[in-house]
């Protein structure tokens, strides 16, 4: 087949997909009018986010057998389309959960111990010990909202912490095992002091926790988010904060990732996020690490693979 990649990629998919015979085009930094002009000439598109795959150029892609994506998220692709016209669709999300999960437990045990904090005032010649103290994992009760790849595993890191997992999951049943207890949204809301979230970007996920949501909650918990940052706006985390509900944050993904197309709203909430020290960022790289780079390109081939064999 006649394969088009369009993002950046570990080179090596390319050498893996041209042993199978395929003809593959590397162009990741090809634009999307440059997309819209050749994709009919394509049977497959291997994508990381670069632009959405939405009915106008689906449309144009009069050949497409598949497309491939490199992660996990889906929410800028047409699945309707893909559905409706027979166009396969692959995702990786096996290939990056690992890096997932440990970069979900490095950034709350790193809030816990204030490391960022620490670090930056040593530096600074201050020696405050009591002003770090930290906070412990162990005895505590994590809630895990979305139990796929990602979620699953999360649990699995938490294993050996002595801690309390639970986890809902809107689709799935009969998931619980030796690492995490199947609640309902209500039993986690119950008991969590913890809250980690593992869901794709849905119309349902899109601003799912409102100010409403939080309160629901039985008692103050901290929040991790490395799913998708447009499930809780910036306004929403500072009022949770504000009101004691939420007592710490740490976030791989933001409502809006493009500083420089914040909102006036956006920016000024953001400026108040930045400056509290309960609440630590990485720019969305829990799932970029060096091995999950090359971990992508090995699912994705092999799924193309099985599928056309």
């Amino acid at each position: 087949m006649k394969i088009l990649i369009i993002d950046e990629m570990h080179p090596g998919i390319v050498p893996m997909l041209k042993k199978d015979r395929h003809l593959v085009t590397y162009s990741p930094k090809i634009t999307r009018a440059e997309i819209l002009g050749q994709v009919e000439e394509y049977d497959g598109l291997i994508i990381r986010s670069k632009t959405p795959m939405d009915r106008e150029l689906l449309e144009r892609a009069t050949n497409l057998k598949f497309i491939g994506r490199a992660g996990a998220g889906l929410d800028q692709i047409d699945l309707d389309y893909l559905v409706k016209h027979g166009i396969k669709l692959f995702h990786a999300a096996k290939g990056n959960r690992d890096a997932v999960a440990e970069h979900a437990l490095g950034m709350i045990l790193a809030l816990f111990n204030q490391l960022p904090k620490a670090d930056q005032e040593i530096r600074k010649g201050i020696w405050d010990r009591e002003g770090n103290r930290g906070h412990e994992l162990a005895g505590k009760t994590v809630g895990i909202m979305g139990y796929g790849n990602m979620g699953k595993a999360f649990a699995k890191r938490l294993h050996g912490f002595k801690v309390k997992v639970l986890a809902f999951d809107k689709f799935k049943l009969g998931f619980g095992d030796e690492f995490v207890q199947e609640v309902t949204w209500e039993k986690l809301k119950e008991e969590a002091d913890i809250l980690s979230i593992h869901v794709p970007l849905t119309p349902e996920t899109r601003d799912f926790f409102t100010i409403e949501e939080l309160e629901s909650f039985n008692k103050p918990f901290w929040l991790i988010n490395t799913a998708r940052g447009e499930v809780i706006t910036f306004k929403t985390l500072n009022e949770g904060l504000d009101m004691g509900i939420l007592r710490g944050a740490v976030l791989d993904v933001l409502e809006n990732e493009k500083f420089q197309k914040f909102t006036p709203e956006q920016k000024s909430e953001f400026e108040v996020l930045a400056a509290r020290t309960n609440v630590l960022f990485s720019p969305h790289v829990a799932g970029w690490t060096f091995e999950s780079y090359e971990k992508i390109n090995k699912v994705l081939v092999k799924k193309i693979r099985k599928a056309f064999k």
